[in-house]
C-alpha cells in the first residue's frame, strides 16, 4: 500500500498487454505508429491540432514554456505551482524565462486583479511578460469554469499566451462531470500527464496548434527527450486515455472515505473541505513524531511521506477500501502505543 502520491501506480495486466503488442518504430524519424496514433488520437479527443508524446510533465511543461517564451522574457505563475516550485528551475536554468510567481488563493486560484497587476509595461526595463500558466488541480483542487472562462478573457485583453498544466486534469474534469473539452477549450496550450492516476508507467502529453507543437518538437530533441522505439510507452498511454478515466472517480471517493476514516484517529486532523479529488492533506499534532510512525508503518508495508506539521495522502489505482481500513486500523495501533 502506498498513499505517497499516484505516481506509483502500476500498470495493469491489460495495459502490459497492449504494451506488448505494439507496433513499433523510429519516433525520431516519425515513424513509429503507436506514437503517431496516441498523438493523433489525443489531439483530436481534446480539440487541438496537434499534440506531442514527452517522457514526463516536467519536460511537457518546460517545453511549453520555452515554446511560448523566449529568452528574457516572463511567464506569470502562483506560488505552488509544480512549474515553478518543484521542477528544479528548469525554465530559468534551461530556457532563461523569468518567473513571476503570484500567490495562489485558497482555493487554487490566482486573483484577477493581482494578475493584471503582475503584467509588465512594455518598457526596456522590464522583461516582457508573454504567458500566464495555471494548474488544475493544484493541491488537488479544482478550478471552477468560471474562472477559467474569466482568465481566458483577461489574457486576450492582455495579449498573453495561457497555458495549463494538466498534470491531473482529468481529476478536475471527473470532479466536475464535465467533458475534458470544458476545461481546456480555454488555453493556447495543456499537459496531460499520463502516469499519475490515469496509470501509465510514464509520459506526459503536450498540446497546442501545429506551429506550436512543431517548436515543441525541436526542443524536445534539443533537451534529449527523442526517443527510438517509443510505441510500448505510448500504448500504455493510449490505453490509459481510453480505459482509465472514469475510474478515477473510485480514486475520489476513496480519498473521502479515507478522510472520514482519519477524522477518527487521535491527533489527525483531515483538511476535508480540501478533498475535491484524490488527495487528503492531513495535519496532525505537534506531539506526534510523524517520521517514526512513517518507519513503523513502512515495516507493515504501507509507505506515507511525513511533514513536521503533517502530511499528504494520495489514493490512486491499486488502493481500494480494504487497504484503507488496514491502514487506518495500523495507524491507530502505533499511535495508541
Amino acid at each position: 500500500m502506498d498513499f505517497r502520491s499516484d505516481t506509483v501506480t502500476l500498470p495493469t495486466h491489460e495495459m502490459k498487454q497492449s504494451m506488448f503488442d505494439a507496433a513499433l518504430g523510429d519516433d525520431v524519424y516519425g515513424d513509429d505508429p503507436t506514437v503517431n496514433t496516441l498523438e493523433q488520437f489525443a489531439a483530436e479527443r481534446h480539440g487541438f491540432e496537434a499534440a506531442l508524446f514527452t517522457s514526463s510533465g516536467t519536460q511537457a511543461n518546460l517545453l511549453a514554456l520555452m515554446s511560448h517564451c523566449e529568452r528574457g522574457d516572463e511567464y506569470l505563475c502562483g506560488q505552488q505551482a509544480h512549474n515553478y516550485r518543484f521542477e528544479a528551475g528548469g525554465a530559468a536554468v534551461l530556457g532563461s524565462i523569468q518567473p513571476q510567481p503570484l500567490e495562489n488563493e485558497a482555493d487554487g486560484s490566482i486573483c484577477l486583479e493581482r494578475i493584471k497587476q503582475a503584467i509588465k509595461p512594455d518598457d526596456f526595463h522590464f522583461a516582457n511578460t508573454k504567458l500566464l500558466s495555471l494548474e488544475n488541480t493544484i493541491g488537488g483542487k479544482v478550478l471552477s469554469l468560471e474562472y477559467l472562462e474569466k482568465v481566458q478573457v483577461l489574457c486576450d485583453e492582455h495579449g498573453l499566451m495561457l497555458h495549463l498544466d494538466g498534470a491531473r486534469v482529468y481529476n478536475a474534469a471527473v470532479a466536475q462531470n464535465v467533458d475534458i473539452r470544458e476545461i481546456v477549450k480555454h488555453f493556447d496550450s495543456f499537459t496531460i500527464c499520463l502516469s499519475k492516476g490515469l496509470g501509465a508507467p510514464i509520459g506526459s502529453l503536450l498540446l497546442g496548434n501545429k506551429a506550436f507543437i512543431e517548436k515543441a518538437r525541436r526542443l524536445r530533441k534539443m533537451l534529449g527527450g527523442g526517443m527510438r522505439q517509443a510505441g510500448m510507452l505510448a500504448a500504455a498511454g493510449l490505453y490509459a486515455l481510453q480505459h482509465h478515466v472514469e475510474r478515477l472517480d473510485e480514486d475520489h471517493q476513496n480519498a473521502q472515505y479515507l478522510a472520514a476514516k482519519l477524522e477518527r484517529v487521535p491527533g489527525f486532523k483531515p483538511c476535508k473541505h480540501t478533498v475535491q479529488t484524490n488527495i487528503v492533506f492531513v495535519e496532525v499534532e505537534p506531539h506526534i513524531d510523524l517520521f517514526t510512525i512513517a518507519e513503523q508503518l513502512k515495516r507493515k508495508g504501507i509507505n506515507i511521506t511525513p511533514g513536521y506539521q503533517g502530511c499528504r495522502l494520495v489514493t490512486h489505482l491499486g488502493i481500494e477500501q480494504a487497504d484503507i481500513d488496514t491502514f487506518i486500523t495500523e495507524l491507530s495501533r502505533i499511535t495508541q502505543v
